[in-house]
């Protein structure tokens, strides 16, 4: 993976969360960060819906040129659309999809974003993994299966499907998609209790190959990472996109981590560490991070950390 990208510099973006695990109508906006309104009259209209999913909105500018792409559709088949609406999003400049990887919650609405839509040939980007079913094994028994996207919805929708293990760039050249993530830590190790259904029954798919990440440069400032689960790990994300780039400086990254629960929350403390000699200027840590891990990010990282809440817009400059 030695291969490097010439991703053009933005003069701004903006990031909408349209789906997370969480939303507080209470949190006060500030000129980076901007809230969802409060409603004065609650029960006399709709409200916005957390869910354990996770969706963004990414807006590039410029030279006063701007395109928007959507990153993930979250879980619940109405659940993007009903926030959408509730935050009257109106992506006109809505030129891709991108798909993290194939877990549910991170497809579960994109059938119905793209009949909404109604454009023909928009192109959705993912690995060819995300395809794979998939099941999650917990000691106890328990088994969680998640369905990869509906290829024959998608394909009746119009949708053109771009199947790419490598990075790809978006947007006429200023958004990148990771593509399949190296890993080289010694302590990010995948997700032990997933299989994967083939040929020859469930065999372990531990890796999460299909896990990839957005990446935009910030004129004057860094790298603006977006990552829905970091299952490959959200170090080996950011030293990732530094390869892929040749930038060394991390100004924002935005998404889930994956620390929640007892596998992964022992990784906690070296991740942490990890992040502070990163240094990013900016830390919006949702979905699957974990209330542990969210604290000790709070904690470690002050004055980057900024709290996840579904309707939230963050406008980089």
């Amino acid at each position: 993976m030695g291969e490097q990208v010439t991703l053009a510099p933005v003069d701004s973006l903006d990031i909408t969360i349209l789906v997370d695990n969480s939303v507080d109508v209470l949190l006060p906006s500030n000129e980076m960060v901007q809230r969802a309104p409060l409603a004065i009259n609650w029960t006399e209209r709709e409200q916005l819906i957390a869910e354990h999913g996770y969706a963004l909105l990414l807006t590039v500018v410029r030279n006063g040129w701007r395109a928007s792409l959507l990153y993930d559709a979250g879980l619940g088949r109405n659940t993007l659309l009903h926030n959408m609406d509730v935050l009257e999003v109106r992506p006109s400049e809505l030129r891709a999809i991108v798909l993290s990887h194939g877990h549910a919650d991170h497809h579960g609405g994109l059938e119905g974003i793209v009949r909404r839509l109604g454009k023909r040939g928009l192109p959705l980007l993912l690995h060819p993994d995300a395809w794979r079913y998939r099941r999650i094994v917990f000691p106890t028994g328990t088994e969680i299966h998640m369905p990869p996207p509906s290829h024959a919805d998608l394909d009746r929708e119009g949708v053109t499907i771009i199947e790419e293990r490598g990075p790809s760039l978006l947007l006429d050249g200023t958004v990148l998609v990771t593509g399949q993530v190296e890993r080289v830590t010694d302590f990010e190790k995948g997700f032990p209790l997933q299989q994967a259904r083939t040929d020859h029954g469930w065999e372990p798919d531990i890796w999460v190959w299909d896990d990839q990440a957005v990446v935009c440069h910030l004129k004057n400032r860094g790298l603006v990472v977006l990552s829905s689960c970091s299952h490959a790990g959200v170090i080996n994300i950011l030293q990732h996109a530094r390869r892929l780039t040749g930038i060394k400086a991390i100004y924002a990254f935005v998404g889930g981590l994956h620390l929640s629960g007892a596998i992964f929350e022992p990784i906690i403390p070296r991740t942490i560490a990890e992040l502070q000699a990163i240094g990013p200027s900016i830390i919006v840590p949702g979905h699957c991070t974990g209330w542990r891990a969210t604290h000790e990010l709070a904690r470690a990282l002050p004055a980057a950390y900024i709290q996840t809440s579904v309707g939230t817009t963050l406008h980089l400059t």
